[in-house]
């Protein structure tokens, strides 16, 4: 029973940003449980690639191409989905990225910069929830979003647009949640700390990891794949008491005190002032 409510087939997800990495990771994943899935991104060779993994492993996934900034393109890869499986029952919102520029200071920060990070990454999020609950409320039968925030929404950096952006997302996810629990529609959240998304491009890369992996309590990064189980379980009727809530994947990273910000003391300790 308990395996068996993990199980996707005749349900239909949508998955952006899966052309690599943890989309796509999580796109395999709902695959592999027997769920229809259409790959989005705007790269069309990347989630074509990702239909032929999954298609090659046995699975069903269609590509759509699609700039999940505009809302106008993000109803229209609704519309896709239903015209070909006849309903949806799953968003995954993973797209996003863009950090914007570094070493900026808090003032210089340029106007169409922050809009560009806040477009690719609580807009978009925005306008495939809202798209997806649309559809839900008019097939009556529930659904499921999960959002993918990030662990720097969690505290604070120099790319500051970026971990804005991811803050509303979380907050994003919690009122959805709220607003959509009578159309028996749930509402998540995964937050990624540090997650390999391809393999290391040389020795010295593949060093800079490990030295990373040191400062997370289990000892290293986690890897792309290791984000398939839990949207798996999200997607599913495993999780069917759950909303509203935020899953941290992060090795212990938050937990253990882990912040990445590159802020130095302007003086040594004991230095003379």
């Amino acid at each position: 029973m308990v395996l068996d409510s993990l199980r996707m087939d005749g349900k239909v997800a949508i998955v952006t940003g899966s052309g690599r990495g943890l989309g796509k990771a999580m796109a395999k994943a709902l695959a592999a449980g027997g769920a229809q899935v259409v790959c989005a991104a705007r790269t069309p060779e990347q989630i074509n690639e990702t239909v032929a993994e999954i298609t090659a492993d046995g699975g069903t996934a269609i590509s759509v191409p699609t700039d999940v900034t505009s809302s106008e393109a993000v109803d229209a890869l609704v519309a896709a989905a239903v015209a070909r499986f006849g309903r949806l029952d799953v968003m995954i919102a993973n797209a996003g990225g863009g950090g914007g520029p570094q070493n900026l200071e808090f003032w210089e920060y340029p106007d169409e910069a922050f809009e560009s990070v806040v477009a690719t990454n609580l807009k978009s999020a925005f306008f495939s929830d809202r798209a997806a609950a649309r559809q839900f409320v008019a097939q009556g039968d529930g659904g499921v979003i999960v959002n993918v925030a990030s662990g720097t929404a969690m505290r604070g950096n120099q790319q500051f647009a970026y971990p804005t952006a991811k803050g509303g997302v979380i907050s994003l996810t919690k009122s959805a949640a709220t607003m959509l629990a009578k159309h028996g529609i749930r509402v998540n959240a995964i937050v990624p700390g540090y997650i390999n998304q391809r393999p290391p491009r040389d020795e010295q890369e593949a060093e800079v990891r490990r030295n990373r992996g040191v400062r997370v309590p289990i000892r290293r990064l986690g890897d792309w794949w290791e984000l398939g189980p839990l949207a798996l379980y999200l997607a599913s009727d495993a999780s069917r008491y759950v909303t509203g809530e935020l899953f941290i994947i992060d090795g212990g990273g938050l937990a253990g005190g882990l912040a990445p910000v590159t802020f130095a003391p302007a003086h040594e300790i004991g230095a003379a002032s």
